[in-house]
């Protein structure tokens, strides 16, 4: 299996915190030293290893932005 290359080259901010120290941020992430993609996923402090997460090109990202302005979030 290839090497997988990713470089983080912009950091947006931390949604949340795991109890193992592992963070679920938006970034906008190189993948194999392609064009950057906005991207959220859970990362371990060192930014060495990551979970499965999602990737999405600015439209997606235009739209995600949308729909949530849109929602209702109940407390509930």
């Amino acid at each position: 299996m290839a090497e997988l290359k990713f470089e983080i080259t912009e950091h947006f901010g931390v949604l949340s915190e795991s109890a193992k120290g592992w963070s679920k941020e938006i970034n906008l992430v190189s993948w194999n030293d392609r064009e950057p993609k906005y991207d959220i996923r859970e990362w371990d402090p060192e930014h060495e290893k990551m979970s499965k997460g999602i990737t999405m090109n600015r439209d997606e990202m235009i739209k995600l932005r949308d729909c949530l302005n849109e929602m209702k979030l109940s407390d509930n």
